[in-house]
């Protein structure tokens, strides 16, 4: 059985006696310390407080503040929805039964492949830091875009191991 052979560093496995016919999945996520709905009322508290500064400056005689106040807010709010918009990227390995799908979520589209577990190939594209290519009937993914480099290669080790164990 795959459970008692072999443990796991990043893959999760199903319950003792769960339904499912040895799944094995790797959820691999970004680590971010503000969600983007945290993000979006702190801008809303920066804001209030940046223009709440720039209009006592404005009532004194200063115009200009006001001008500054707002370029600031802008360029702070754009860098802030990038930051936003890749919060939830992720990438999804499963590996259930004869099929290795891979799902990459970037930037709110999901793109998805599905690859023959007899046909699959998985190894480090370029050198020991680089990502990890899983290709195989003509179509070709990167992942591990959301592992430190130095742990991509025992991620790929751990992927094919599942990939051969039956």
């Amino acid at each position: 059985m795959l459970q008692q052979t072999y443990v796991f560093r990043f893959a999760t496995l199903p319950a003792q006696g769960s339904h499912s016919r040895e799944a094995v999945q790797w959820l691999l996520k970004r680590h971010c310390s503000i969600t983007p709905v945290q993000l979006g009322w702190f801008y809303l508290s920066l804001c209030v407080v940046s223009l709440g500064i720039a209009v006592l400056f404005w009532l004194q005689g200063a115009t200009l503040v006001i001008v500054f106040a707002w370029a600031e807010l802008l360029a702070v709010g754009l860098a802030f929805l990038a930051y936003a918009r890749h919060a939830g990227d992720a990438e999804k390995i499963t590996l259930q039964g004869g099929q290795l799908v891979v799902e990459l979520e970037m930037a709110g589209l999901t793109q998805r492949a599905e690859f023959n577990r007899e046909w699959v190939r998985v190894e480090p594209r370029g050198g020991d830091r680089s990502l990890i290519e899983v290709s195989g009937q003509g179509q070709s993914v990167r992942v591990g875009r959301h592992v430190r480099p130095e742990l991509r290669p025992a991620l790929a080790r751990e992927i094919r191991f599942a990939l051969r164990a039956r």
